[in-house]
């Protein structure tokens, strides 16, 4: 009876097949007598086929469809198939093994019946088995070409039909499995007949074992021999599931909704997603993968592995068509592509570097002795927090480009950010991510695309930053730029702490000045002056000239430039500190080279001086040169400008009239015109060491003048030169030839030091000066300019005025004397 109800329902059963290796699917049956399925167990001899399954338990009375893998597996069901030979069925101990010896099979099994074997259409084999009786599996006997082995009976204590308390027990594992399978689908009515009108209490307590998930739990009711035993455990286990069976439900039940609009929109989406994943795959799970990959290879700490997790968590939660779902995407993708601890090996190669300094640019020596200064600390410590520099002066003068040679010197990668402009606070700390487009700031973008986390970073331009309503981003940078927090650097967007210690920054300003105080006190300040003529040729020579040569595909050695001809570029065509102008100028004399390249014009091998009027145009500027000591009260003073240095010229004279009047022209500043009447009452109080008479201011007026008079002039370095020119002035007396002179004056006749004192040597130099006045205390700044600029100039120095005069003056009156 139970062989012909379990080949009906075996007909049913092919589409329900999972595609696990091995399966359990109870096929029920009914059974009127309890050995009703013990059918040819009597001939059983004590050495049977043994068949090893890798997840299933098969329990006496039981009908399962098994799917087999196994070459040896499907060579014993194929031989046993319709031969009435009994096997026994044993479950393994761990489901990997492949090919499983005595000690890795439990000792007790189940005798059972290959009752059909199955070829189903996607290529795989499933056997049909009724079991029958438990056994314990002694030793194996064979291993090939299948396992055998030796068995013996056991026999399962079944209770007393008179026993009514196992008569309760079964009536409640008959509800309690009924329920259990009303609540975990919808069970067929013929089902729940046959449970409830079979009277096998074997094949009922073992049809209700083979409902229990854990596998462990169904290898230990199948060890227990007496029934009644068996079956009180198994109460306690069903009424667990039940329990927790009944607790899933009562959650659905809280949990649930009434289908709207929005949730069928939901469902459908889920069911376009399940074919877009059969056709193709799920795009979002490739691309997790892909992050999970990347993430595997950072080098972060605990903390931000864990942000990382619960943020790629949030993003598995999240359906594609979610308005968060790219937010999400955003930001762990840029979580996952900062590049945390990694960073570029320097290069502590003090000599590459100062070649790779010196071929770049030309002079800015202190920048240069700055940065191998940090080389070798970094050589001797091996770990040290860069430092924050910032390179001030005016434009032009190669400020930025020094950071592109500052990071080939140390082989690192280079960004750099404009803060010109920069009003906006979130620029540098980035948005957070509840506003709609926020992203990092751009210091963190910078670092995501240097890809490591110690670049040169230039901050260009620090001094343009403005402040509004949104804050004020030269603030945030106070946290950037100090070396003792840039190491958890807070991003609003990131919201998780950034190391920046590693990052050198180099700032770029011109003005100072402009600059809050609490940010300078966190930078390193390095003057970047402006370039000196005999620079200035050396940096067209070498770098401006052959780019140039380049930008216009003109062959490098077609056309030259010689020394003089840039010399007289710069100082006749140009007026600057640094070296834009220049360039723009040597650019405008190879168009027109690459005009007459191009029409076949004759072009010469060397742009000479005299050539530069026909390509520049007319002298733009002219500079300044001395003019002699004809002129009593005429003095050649030394003046800086940010293009330079240059010399000018102070004079006095003298008109008769009461009052003793001072007139002060040539667009002269504060600072300037205070020097001149400094001047004045120091001379009138040492009137007589001068050999002036008492009564002489009071009849002559005193008119100090400073070409040129459009150019704005201010600064106190004009002192000594006025003194000098007003007692020449009074004096009559000669100035000695090709003298030039720069220094403050005090109201004692103090002479202090000024600054500029480089720029203000070599324009005197220019201008042909021999001998040259300065305080004493300017002597060091001396020591600073190279020997070959130096050459032809006599140095005086001095701490008073008196010694000005002794120096200056000569006895000698000047030819036409006005007294």
């Amino acid at each position: 009876m139970i062989k012909n109800r379990m080949m009906q329902l075996t007909e049913d059963l092919y589409d329900d097949l999972d595609d696990d290796m091995e399966m359990v699917v109870p096929i029920l049956t009914e059974c009127d007598v309890d050995d009703d399925f013990m059918d040819g167990i009597e001939n059983i001899g004590n050495e049977i086929p043994i068949l090893p399954l890798r997840n299933m338990v098969l329990f006496p009375g039981i009908a399962m469809p098994v799917m087999i893998g196994r070459q040896k597996s499907l060579r014993l069901a194929k031989e046993v198939q319709g031969k009435k030979i009994l096997i026994g069925v044993v479950c393994q101990k761990d489901r990997e093994t492949d090919d499983p010896g005595m000690d890795d099979l439990y000792n007790i099994g189940v005798i059972a019946e290959v009752v059909r074997v199955l070829d189903m259409p996607d290529g795989t084999t499933t056997a049909i088995l009724q079991g029958k009786k438990r056994f314990e599996l002694k030793e194996l006997t064979q291993t090939e070409p299948y396992l055998k082995g030796k068995v013996e009976l056991l026999e399962d204590v079944v209770p007393d039909k008179k026993d009514r308390e196992f008569e309760a027990l079964i009536s409640t594992i008959k509800d309690l499995t009924i329920k259990m399978l009303k609540s975990a689908g919808d069970p067929s009515r013929d089902m729940i007949f046959s449970i409830k009108n079979n009277n096998n209490v074997i094949y009922l307590v073992n049809f209700s074992c083979t409902n229990v998930v854990n596998g462990a739990e169904k290898m230990e009711l199948l060890l227990i021999g007496d029934l009644k035993d068996r079956a009180y455990r198994l109460l306690f286990i069903l009424n667990r599931e039940y329990q927790l069976l009944e607790l899933k439900n009562s959650i659905q039940l809280k949990t649930h909704e009434d289908i709207n609009q929005q949730q069928r929109e939901y469902f459908l989406q889920q069911q376009i997603k399940t074919i877009q994943e059969e056709l193709g795959g799920n795009i979002n799970e490739q691309e997790i993968k892909a992050l999970k990959a990347k993430a595997a290879k950072k080098k972060w700490s605990a903390e931000v592995a864990e942000t990382f997790e619960k943020e790629l968590r949030k993003l598995e939660r999240l359906h594609p068509q979610s308005p968060d779902f790219s937010i999400q995407t955003q930001y762990v993708q840029t979580f996952v592509n900062l590049p945390w601890n990694e960073y570029s090996k320097d290069n502590f190669n003090l000599k590459h570097a100062e070649k790779v300094l010196d071929r770049d640019h030309y002079g800015l020596e202190k920048v240069k002795e700055r940065i191998i200064e940090h080389l070798a600390v970094l050589k001797l410590k091996g770990d040290m927090k860069s430092p924050i520099i910032c390179l001030y002066g005016p434009p032009g003068v190669g400020k930025t480009s020094l950071g592109k040679s500052v990071a080939e010197a140390l082989n690192r990668k280079y960004v750099r950010m404009s803060l010109g402009g920069l009003h906006d606070e979130a620029e540098i700390r980035g948005h957070r991510r509840t506003y709609i487009g926020a992203m990092t700031g751009r210091i963190i973008q910078n670092i995501l695309k240097a890809g490591t986390s110690n670049p040169v970073f230039i901050l260009d331009e620090i001094d343009k930053i403005t402040s509004d309503f949104k804050g004020d981003p030269a603030a945030a940078l106070l946290e950037v730029l100090d070396p003792e927090q840039n190491n958890a650097f807070h991003d609003n967007y990131l919201d998780v702490d950034y190391d920046l210690s590693k990052v050198m920054f180099i700032a770029t300003a011109n003005n100072i000045n402009s600059i809050s105080q609490p940010l300078l006190d966190r930078m390193e300040l390095i003057e970047v002056s402006g370039y000196i003529i005999e620079e200035k040729v050396e940096i067209a020579a070498k770098h401006l000239v052959p780019k140039q040569l380049e930008a216009h595909g003109i062959p490098k050695k077609s056309v030259k430039f010689p020394k003089k001809t840039l010399q007289v570029i710069v100082e006749s065509y140009t007026r600057e500190s640094g070296v834009r102008e220049l360039d723009k100028m040597i650019a405008k004399v190879l168009r027109k080279v690459a005009r007459k390249i191009a029409t076949n014009e004759v072009v010469p091998e060397s742009i000479m001086p005299e050539d530069l009027h026909e390509y520049l145009g007319a002298v733009t500027y002219n500079s300044d040169k001395y003019q002699g000591n004809e002129y009593a009260g005429v003095v050649t003073g030394l003046a800086w400008t940010s293009v330079g240095g240059e010399i000018l010229f102070v004079e006095s004279s003298l008109s008769k009239g009461k009052g003793s009047k001072l007139t002060l022209t040539g667009n002269l500043g504060d600072v300037m015109k205070e020097s001149a009447m400094l001047a004045l009452e120091y001379i009138h109080a040492h009137a007589g060491q001068f050999g002036i008479s008492e009564d002489f201011f009071e009849n002559w007026n005193v008119h100090v003048h400073v070409p040129e008079g459009a150019i704005p002039k201010d600064g106190p370095s004009a002192g000594v030169t006025m003194v000098t020119s007003l007692v020449s002035a009074f004096t009559q007396r000669k100035v000695k030839p090709n003298l030039a002179m720069t220094g403050e004056i005090t109201l004692r006749g103090k002479v202090l030091p000024v600054g500029g004192i480089k720029e203000k040597i070599l324009a005197a130099k220019r201008a042909g000066i021999k001998t040259i006045i300065l305080c004493s205390e300017n002597k060091k700044d001396i020591g600073e300019i190279k020997e070959e600029y130096l050459k032809g100039l006599e140095f005086h120095y001095v701490d008073d005025i008196s010694q000005v005069i002794k120096l200056a003056l000569l006895d000698e009156k000047v030819s036409n004397p006005i007294f």
